[in-house]
């Protein structure tokens, strides 16, 4: 028994959402038990967000999901009637219908729960159960979205969930790459990544799968299949790897969609940074790559990256805790990108942040913050420069070392 998840793209037009339902009943036909989840259709929710801005600016978090949670239930209604016309027996579920409990900030929730027994049930009546993406249920019976790729989350909490052998994510690229191949044409296809390697590249920026759905693959130990819906055979796995004391760059990452936001002169007291940053999290803006600047005086400077999507918001939350905290004030930038350079060991290779730092100097790219982790580490630089930081960097960490 598999999980079959279908994206957007996959699903843009009659003839692509036909085709998606043909390569489920020709698994149908094999003996395979399929429960699959789909995303909206194309640019759906996309079109749902600007129809709903070019009414207010100010959106109500509650309502938005109210109304882009529709797409999600077109597909999987147009995708269980594909599947009858086909002789398969299906039927179609909401997120709540399938069992599916959620908490959290609207258009941005968790799951807290998923009760795997009405899609059970369903499989057991040897029917496809299609179920509704990137949503769940509240326990006061509101529909809450599982912030942007929650389709993949959906897909791989089913998964674990019903014991399923394996989940599959079919999207609108063959697999994933050792960068974006429509920035990098020498980009080469991963035969297999670990978990946790695929979770710093989703982080950084990689736009195949969102890490919380890979996070949730490796707690449950759900193996992961990426592939193009057009080729389902080949594509990357993801799963546990053997561990090895090697140093190896598994790919270049990329994000021109965040921006850094600065608390200027911010009191150096106790307490400070969690009256910064409580805020943002109760409004649910989620701050990345939190950097805090030496002491000067008695002040320091805090900055970090959030969301383009949620800089209104961020901007107006810190603007009202500057003052209560008599900071200096708040300044932010949009014209910036995040490049990362993600492989196992790197924490323990001093060699691969100096390497990296050198290309980024040879190329005349201006960093403007660092971080790392285990496996990755991440410079912002300006957004005009990310392109040609990334085919650098590639070339210097991956092709080379291919050779």
């Amino acid at each position: 028994m598999e999980v079959l998840k279908f994206g957007g793209t996959s699903l843009a037009g009659q003839g692509k959402l036909e085709a998606a339902a043909r390569s489920v009943a020709e698994r149908v036909a094999k003996g395979l038990s399929a429960a699959v989840v789909v995303s909206a259709a194309g640019r759906t929710t996309d079109d749902l967000i600007e129809q709903a801005s070019s009414l207010s600016g100010a959106m109500n978090r509650r309502e938005i999901d109210q109304l882009i949670s529709t797409g999600e239930q077109q597909s999987v209604a147009l995708f269980a009637i594909a599947l009858e016309k086909l002789g398969v027996h299906a039927r179609s579920f909401s997120g709540g219908q399938a069992g599916i409990s959620g908490s959290g900030t609207f258009t941005d929730g968790r799951i807290l729960s998923v009760d795997p027994e009405p899609v059970s049930r369903c499989l057991a009546e040897g029917s496809v159960a299609v179920v509704a993406g990137f949503q769940a249920v509240t326990v006061s019976g509101d529909v809450i979205t599982l912030g942007r790729g929650g389709s993949d989350l959906s897909a791989v909490a089913l998964a674990a969930a019903l014991g399923a052998d394996c989940c599959r994510i079919f999207t609108d690229v063959d697999g994933i790459y050792s960068a974006d191949p429509r920035a990098v044409s020498s980009a080469v296809r991963l035969e297999n990544v670990g978990y946790r390697e695929c979770m710093e590249m989703a982080a950084a920026g990689a736009a195949v799968l969102q890490a919380r759905s890979v996070e949730m693959a490796l707690r449950y130990d759900v193996p992961l299949f990426v592939a193009s819906s057009l080729d389902q055979k080949k594509g990357t796995w993801i799963m546990k790897k053997d561990v090895s004391e090697h140093f190896a760059v598994s790919s270049i990452a990329h994000d021109t969609e965040v921006a850094k936001v600065a608390m200027l002169g911010v009191p150096d007291t106790p307490g400070v940074a969690a009256r910064v940053f409580t805020p943002l999290s109760e409004a649910g803006v989620g701050a990345e790559m939190i950097i805090q600047s030496v002491m000067r005086g008695d002040v320091n400077d805090i900055a970090f990256l959030v969301r383009k999507e949620f800089l209104g918001e961020a901007i107006d939350i810190c603007r009202k805790t500057a003052a209560d905290l008599g900071a200096q004030g708040v300044a932010f930038d949009t014209e910036i990108g995040r490049i990362s350079v993600v492989g196992a060991g790197l924490s323990t290779h001093p060699e691969a942040p100096a390497r990296m730092f050198s290309v980024l100097a040879g190329e005349s790219v201006n960093i403007d913050m660092i971080s790392s982790t285990s496996m990755a580490i991440t410079c912002v630089v300006p957004s005009g420069d990310v392109e040609r930081s990334l085919a650098a960097l590639h070339r210097t960490f991956i092709e080379e070392a291919r050779r």
